[in-house]
Parts: C-alpha cells; sequence; structure tokens
C-alpha cells in the first residue's frame, strides 16, 4: 500500500539545497518559475534577473522595470509580463530572447500580476489606485478597469470564470466574474487581517490566505466561507501550494516558513516550521521539482532592533532553494 505524496513531508525535513547570488543592488518582491523553459525570473529593484532554475546561472535581465513586483507569462504567445510599481506600467517581453517588446499603463502601483486562463488575459492588482487592470495580451490594450474598493494584494483564477483577490486593507477576498469584469463578492475573512499571498487548491476548492496577524486562513471557494484559521509566522507576504505534495507554504519575514498538509477539503494540519532567513518574505514553488524558491538578503546589524526594516547589505541579494 502507497502512502500519499503529502505524508513524506512529515518524514523528510526541509533545508536549504541552494543559494543562487545575485550581485546586482535593489530590492525585490515577488519571483516566478517560467512556463517549461527552466528559468526563475526574479524581481529586483529595476530590473528582472532571469536565472536557470536548477543551478542559478544568469541567463539575462529586463531592463527598465523600475519598482517592479511580479512577473506573468501567456505561453501560449510566448510573452512574459511584468509590474512595474513607479512607473505604473507593464513590461512585455519575449520569453525566448527577453527582448523588451512594449510597455503598457495600467493603474497606479500595479503590484501582483498574473495571466488569468479564462478570459486569456493578463490582469494586475494596482494598490494605490486600489483597482484591477485586465489587458489583452496580444493587442496590448487595457480592456477593463475593475474597482475593488480597496487595495488588491494578490490575485488567483480558479480557471472557471472567478478570480479571487485578497484586499489587504479591508481584510477580505473580492470575487471578480471574469465574463463580466465586475465584483460579484466581497468575503470576509476575520480572524485574518491584512491578507498578502493567496493560492487556491482547484480540487478542493479552497484558498489559503496569509495573514499579517500571523494566520493562514482557509477559504471554501465556493461560498466564501473561512473554514480554518492557522498560525504562522511574523511577515507573511506569500504563500505557495504544491498541487501534487498538497503542501501548503508561507514564507515569513521574520525568517521562517510555515508548512502544512492538507488531507482534505476540510483537515489541513500543521507539518513544520522550517527556519529560512531574515527578509525572506516571498516564495515560489516549482510544481515539477518541488523545490521552493524565496528571496532574500544579508541586512546590517541594528543597534535597536525594533525600530523599522534594518538596511541591506549591498551585493548580498540571493534566492534560497529549499528541498526535502
Amino acid at each position: 500500500m502507497f502512502g500519499a505524496p503529502g505524508l513524506n513531508a512529515q518524514k523528510k525535513d526541509f533545508h536549504v539545497i541552494h543559494t543562487f547570488h545575485i550581485a546586482s543592488a535593489g530590492e525585490w518582491d515577488y519571483l516566478a518559475i517560467g512556463p517549461g523553459n527552466n528559468r526563475l525570473y526574479v524581481s529586483h529593484g529595476t530590473q528582472v534577473n532571469v536565472l536557470d532554475k536548477s543551478t542559478g546561472d544568469s541567463i539575462g535581465v529586463i531592463e527598465n522595470t523600475t519598482g517592479v513586483h511580479g512577473i506573468a507569462f501567456d505561453k501560449a504567445n510566448n510573452k512574459g509580463f511584468t509590474s512595474n510599481g513607479r512607473l505604473n506600467n507593464v513590461t512585455v517581453f519575449d520569453l525566448e530572447t527577453n527582448k523588451v517588446l512594449t510597455q503598457i499603463a495600467t493603474g497606479e502601483n500595479p503590484d501582483a500580476i498574473l495571466y488569468e486562463t479564462y478570459s486569456k488575459k493578463i490582469v494586475t492588482c494596482n494598490g494605490r489606485s486600489k483597482d484591477l487592470s485586465v489587458i489583452d495580451p496580444v493587442s496590448y490594450k487595457v480592456v477593463a478597469t475593475i474597482p475593488v474598493g480597496g487595495k488588491p494584494e494578490t490575485a488567483v483564477s480558479n480557471g472557471m470564470g472567478k478570480l479571487f483577490v485578497n484586499i489587504e486593507d479591508k481584510n477580505e477576498i473580492a470575487v471578480i466574474d471574469m465574463k463580466t469584469f465586475t465584483v460579484s463578492a466581497h468575503w470576509p475573512i476575520g480572524p485574518g487581517e491584512e491578507p498578502t499571498g493567496l493560492v487556491l487548491d482547484k480540487k478542493t476548492n479552497r484558498l489559503f490566505a496569509g495573514c499579517g496577524n500571523k494566520f493562514l486562513i482557509v477559504v471554501n471557494a465556493e461560498t466564501g466561507a473561512v473554514t480554518a484559521s492557522l498560525p504562522i509566522g511574523d511577515g507573511c507576504d506569500g504563500v505557495g501550494f504544491d498541487s501534487d505534495t498538497k503542501n501548503v507554504f508561507t514564507s515569513n519575514g521574520e525568517g521562517t516558513m510555515s508548512v502544512f498538509h492538507e488531507k482534505s477539503a476540510d483537515k489541513v494540519e500543521p507539518v513544520a516550521t522550517v527556519t529560512t532567513k531574515r527578509g525572506a518574505r516571498t516564495i515560489t514553488v516549482d510544481g515539477q521539482t518541488h523545490l521552493i524558491y524565496l528571496p532574500t538578503a544579508d541586512f546590517e546589524q541594528q543597534a535597536n532592533p525594533g525600530q523599522g526594516r534594518p538596511k541591506m547589505i549591498p551585493g548580498t541579494f540571493q534566492v534560497l532553494v529549499f528541498g526535502q
């Protein structure tokens, strides 16, 4: 009799397998695994670093993406898209050559970005204008702007016409009808506050929202009901999901990763609290290799540790690669 793949998470510890060092300067946010091209795309200040996801070797750079937050892909059209928060636009690039093709104006401070498979559109979550920009990846036109009533942080699609968006300053998830490009519901997620990362298990119809008040909130994606609230580390800004192992990961900026196993739609169990590094607050999971990538850096020592975010030591930007 064979055990479920997720049970392996309880037998082997997650540990650092590689550290990819990136010498260039700048802050960071999201990172993303490319679609079938063995590449890792890392947002980094004014550019996106493109790495070989296996070795960490540099493949290229996508420049002039000032304040870049995220990266999304339209594999059918061989294009990538970056959300440039300080430029209020999206950069379009060729997935093979990394050549920049154009830039598209969006709402204010585009943050998270995704390719929405039902509508076949690119969607940006615009933090300052509190709306979504819906972009046609072929014509490069914004075809809809959707006000969401608060600051949209991260979005995830069910692929069947519904888009779920964390509204960070309203402690809720907004549901978007991608047929009409309108908000169809607002779901409160108490006790969760300041939701950031968001993933969806399409098989069980469960959303997992990482929250600033140290909870992972599990939500029924059909009804909006909160089905579980689980404690996590401090400073979560990302959630990852491995659909094969049914493991859920929260990247906590305090320097930990909280790991859970989804045994069923209504049973999610804590597996481990893994030590990462301070600042490792965003995450992506490779569904093929089951490796986990978290960007961070080394920081200066603070005389008074409680006084704000410490300064990054120049030249220490890195991506931690975790596996079992």
